[in-house]
């Protein structure tokens, strides 16, 4: 900061005028060097050294298969994660005793077995035993909470090298309810709330948010459009790591290995006449049906984060920037109007407003919900999931958000300068949302580390940094 300020302190003598003294030590109090209060980017002036930013250097999932009928139905939960988290290892080629922790964000799996899968997937893709494992349920948003968990302990000195990542096989463990309901739960409306089907909150976002079921078929076509055009354009490619595994034949019990390497829930020719013969499927004269509700998945995806001064010592290239993460309560009843909330949250935590942010990737759990959060907050339609979203690629639900971030920061890197700032978020059963903020990794450096897109400067004396108002 000493630096930033005497060389806006040359730069001010150069520009004052020449009959005032040209002494640095007399410059007039008008004009001096001082902390950028700069319109909206002096909430984005720094808060950190630039050094201490919590940096991911990759992002990568499995592909996003079918629950029950898809490529990853015969697979082994700990086989789909150990696949993505070795690719870290092998694409960055970093020691892998130096990672700190793993965080695997996981919803449907027994704790226990699933915390011991994850670390079983962990040896098999080649970590020492030195390195730790656990799994974080905020269910659907288990993966962004990973991902936040461990930006947060970099944050706060416990290590310098972590993993978020998120895995779910909904094939292996359906969603069902274990063991009696206390019948405590009748005394109070939010708690009985807490056990509504979610396809019930959908309908309750619909009919309280006058959603009509003609939207929410269109929605679900252009995501599958979206996500077919992405895919023929080879668009996730960079993000996919193809898993080894194997196909069984239930009538015959052959097994036929395979790789698979696409995402095999997109249906390409989609059209409204086809969804418009689909009968709701949660309530008799609801509007939500299984084409506009997320998709039943099996996957995986994990992200690399580290200080940014480690990654620059090591001489990775720093894909982006976690920013800022916020997680919010609503009604249960309506748990989809989560991001809604939650966006506003973690973009005012980043010091940016909602016109900031280039990309969105919101998690569709249904279209209801998703187009209402998307008028709600006033989003362009251009900016939201660009490229599909689970009602398309699908909805493993503790690996959404892992997914997600690996899907924002590829197409962030992949728009250049035309994309600084994105924004990944999903609802939460029985009420809440989650909200991160991403920066694209190459928009800003330590000589110019604020934000100065669209940001006016008043004066002179309100430049934070000399390229500000260049």
């Amino acid at each position: 900061m000493d630096r930033a300020i005497e060389r806006q302190r040359v730069l001010l003598e150069h520009l004052r005028p020449s009959s005032t003294s040209s002494s640095l030590e007399n410059l007039d109090s008008s004009i001096s060097a001082s902390v950028c209060a700069a319109g909206d980017s002096a909430a984005y002036q720094r808060s950190q050294v630039f050094g201490d930013d919590v940096v991911i250097v990759a992002a990568y999932r499995s592909p996003l298969c079918k629950s029950k009928r898809g490529g990853l139905k015969d697979t082994y939960p700990d086989d789909i994660l150990a696949p993505v988290l070795k690719a870290l290892i092998e694409k960055t080629n970093i020691n892998p005793a130096e990672v700190g922790d793993i965080v695997v964000g996981s919803v449907l799996g027994p704790g226990s077995q699933r915390a011991s899968e994850c670390r079983m997937a962990a040896f098999y893709a080649g970590f020492p035993e030195t390195v730790p494992i656990r799994t974080v349920n905020r269910q659907c948003s288990s993966g962004l909470q990973a991902v936040a968990d461990v930006a947060a302990a970099i944050k706060a000195g416990f290590y310098e090298i972590g993993i978020g990542a998120g895995l779910e096989s909904m094939t292996t463990n359906p969603m069902a309810w274990e063991g009696s309901v206390n019948p405590k739960v009748k005394t109070m409306a939010q708690a009985q709330d807490c056990l509504l089907p979610m396809g019930i909150t959908s309908e309750n976002v619909a009919q309280r948010f006058k959603v009509t079921r003609q939207e929410q078929d269109q929605a679900a076509v252009e995501s599958h459009r979206k996500a077919a055009a992405a895919t023929a354009a080879g668009r996730f490619k960079d993000e996919i790591i193809p898993i080894p595994t194997k196909i069984v034949d239930p009538k015959t019990g052959d097994e036929t290995p395979v790789t698979i390497s696409v995402d095999d829930g997109i249906r390409p020719g989609v059209s409204l006449a086809d969804l418009a013969k689909l009968k709701p499927v949660f309530k008799k004269d609801g509007s939500t049906t299984a084409g506009t509700s997320s998709q039943v998945s099996d996957g995986a995806g994990a992200v690399l984060l580290m200080k940014r001064s480690l990654a620059v010592q090591k001489g990775l290239p720093i894909l982006g920037v976690f920013r800022t993460f916020a997680a919010v309560g609503v009604p249960p009843a309506i748990m989809g109007i989560g991001p809604a909330v939650a966006i506003p949250a973690a973009v005012k935590a980043a010091g940016l407003q909602l016109e900031d942010i280039d990309l969105f990737e919101i998690n569709e759990a249904f279209a209801s919900q998703y187009l209402y959060c998307q008028k709600k907050l006033e989003l362009d339609p251009q900016k939201i999931n660009v490229n599909g979203g689970a009602m398309a690629i699908g909805h493993p639900l503790g690996a959404t958000g892992a997914r997600c971030v690996a899907t924002l920061l590829h197409e962030m890197k992949k728009r250049g300068r035309d994309c600084r700032f994105g924004v990944v978020s999903m609802c939460i059963g029985t009420g809440m949302g989650a909200a991160a903020v991403f920066e694209r990794g190459d928009s800003c450096d330590d000589v110019c580390y604020a934000k100065n897109k669209g940001a006016r400067v008043a004066s002179l004396s309100e430049v934070t940094c000399l390229f500000c108002f260049v």
